[in-house]
């Protein structure tokens, strides 16, 4: 099915899952939907396998985390997510040097948490992992505080946003 892209959301240097200036990271984008999902995209690489030609599981489960611990952005664009918990199925290996889609919804929203579930979608759209979460919900401000680092978010021009994508 297709769905319109209403909004890009921002990224930030350092992160694993979506850092533009970490040699590491898996550059995710993500995107919300106009049916109040978010989807990310990325392509892993050798530096995330696992066993040969494979994603190892515990990056499956970084981007899990971080595409639902964003998805609260829609509903609530100042809050971010910070992992209360957090239980993934694996059902198929991923591979790599492909695209990889993640979905994700709230299921559960109060005041102070929330809750969603998100899949790892292959290719040809088979669902490889699946996930619950329940976060904490904390202004971004508080979080870089606590560190005293920098988040430096930004929208990343440099990939166009899609008008539509398809899961």
């Amino acid at each position: 099915m297709k769905y319109k892209v209403k909004r890009k959301q921002q990224v930030s240097k350092g992160c694993f899952i979506c850092g533009t200036e970490n040699h590491e990271s898996l550059k995710t984008k993500f995107y919300e939907l106009e049916n109040n999902e978010l989807m990310s995209i990325s392509t892993p690489t050798p530096t995330h396998q696992s066993y040969p030609d494979r994603m190892h599981g515990g990056i499956i489960s970084a981007i899990l985390d971080e595409v639902i611990g964003r998805s609260i952005m829609i509903l609530e664009p100042g809050a971010w997510g910070v992992t209360v918990e957090l239980n993934i199925k694996y059902k198929k290996p991923v591979p790599l040097s492909k695209q990889v889609k993640a979905t994700a919804r709230i299921t559960r929203n109060t005041r102070l948490i929330f809750e969603g579930t998100g899949e790892i979608l292959l290719e040809d759209g088979t669902v490889a992992a699946t996930a619950y979460a329940k976060y904490v919900k904390m202004p971004i401000e508080k979080l870089i505080q606590d560190t005293g680092g920098d988040m430096s978010l930004m929208i990343d021009d440099e990939t166009p946003s899609p008008e539509e994508v398809e899961y």
